[in-house]
């Protein structure tokens, strides 16, 4: 049987969730958690609406993991499926919805690191990435370096084609 099992860690709202491996899974047994973060929500403030609106979308994180898995993908794409998730709702500040500097404007940071062979990769101050853990991934997998920030993540960015948009695609 082989065992899988995935951690993604966020900052945004205060709401963690899990997702066992399904029964149709048959010869594959993972775990995943992810954390929707450690920000100033708290459970008294949010109506029914808003705590079950935070728990649909880790839902929908985890099964957007799950799917890279079930479909053969590896730990590390199922672990980015499910921050991209994150990273494009506005619920998270992991992406859109992130909060603003003292400039009023964007700047994020993702990091990366696959366990069994030690392998990371950073970013840290990118402001037009669409996604930060996609540009993490490519430092890891397309650099000599562990970490970029600021310009230089932009620019190799760029190099590498990712998806860039304006500072205010952020906002929220």
């Amino acid at each position: 049987m082989k065992k899988l099992y995935l951690s993604a860690l966020l900052t945004a709202a205060a709401f963690g969730s899990l997702l066992p491996a399904h029964a149709d899974d048959h010869d594959v047994e993972y775990a995943m958690a992810i954390h929707g973060g450690a920000g100033t929500i708290t459970r008294s403030n949010l109506t029914a609406e808003q705590e079950q609106a935070y728990k649909d979308k880790l839902t929908e994180a985890l099964e957007a993991g799950r799917k890279v898995l079930k479909e053969g993908g590896d730990s590390t794409t199922a672990v980015i499926a499910a921050i991209q998730v994150m990273e494009a709702s506005p619920l998270f500040n992991s992406g859109k919805g992130a909060v603003y500097t003292w400039d009023e404007e964007h700047e994020l940071d993702a990091s990366l690191m696959e366990g069994l062979n030690g392998n990371a990769g950073a970013v840290a101050g990118v402001k037009t990435v669409k996604s930060p853990i996609e540009l993490a991934r490519e430092v890891m997998e397309e650099s000599v370096h562990v970490m970029l920030s600021g310009e230089g993540a932009e620019q190799f960015s760029r190099q590498q084609g990712l998806e860039q948009v304006e500072n205010s695609y952020f906002n929220t």
